[in-house]
């Protein structure tokens, strides 16, 4: 099988010290989106020519593709009512200029004060000055519905379930509801 990733001229020339630095500041940076929602800082954290793989929608080429998914993802339900997307553990690679994390995903509180929440593992290669060349988020399609769908059911059983919301339970959300039992 022949890779997709494009070759990159950053592998090795970063220290894990540097790749650490540079991760922390995404974070920073992502944690400050998930509050303003402004998603043209998210896409201006990668290079102009970057690759964002998205399994389930496939490869985005460019930071403006990168931009245009960000804020129709991120602004619709359930991206939109995801409150962050803290990394729960990181590891660096040095000589291939990556960071490996597992980024949480937790959502609003649907009126029960229970944390719903799904996780993907992202690997970002970074392109230096702060920029990154590639991102790749692998997850489960099946785990992030079925959270959204638990998300509307509690937030409708405490008259929180807003119109994007319902609209999503009643289109896509329908595939991950659960079975109901005849009887």
């Amino acid at each position: 099988m022949e890779s997709t990733e494009k070759p990159t001229d950053t592998a090795g020339t970063f220290s894990a010290a540097e790749l650490d630095e540079a991760f922390a500041g995404f974070q920073r940076t992502v944690a400050e989106i998930a509050i303003s929602g402004d998603w043209d800082r998210y896409a201006d954290l990668f290079t102009e020519d970057a690759d964002f793989v998205e399994h389930a929608l496939g490869t985005l080429r460019g930071r403006e593709e990168i931009r245009t998914w960000a804020w129709k993802t991120m602004t619709a339900f359930p991206g939109s009512h995801m409150t962050g997307f803290p990394s729960l553990w990181h590891v660096v690679d040095a000589p291939t200029a990556r960071v490996i994390c597992e980024v949480d995903n937790p959502m609003r509180d649907p009126g029960d004060q229970s944390l719903i929440t799904a996780t993907n593992i992202t690997i970002l290669t970074y392109a230096g000055d702060g920029l990154w060349s590639r991102e790749e988020d692998v997850y489960n399609p099946m785990e992030f519905g079925r959270a959204a769908m638990r998300w509307c059911e509690k937030a409708r059983e405490h008259g929180n379930l807003d119109d994007a919301a319902a609209q999503w339970m009643e289109t896509t959300g329908a595939f991950f509801a659960r079975p109901r039992s005849k009887g």
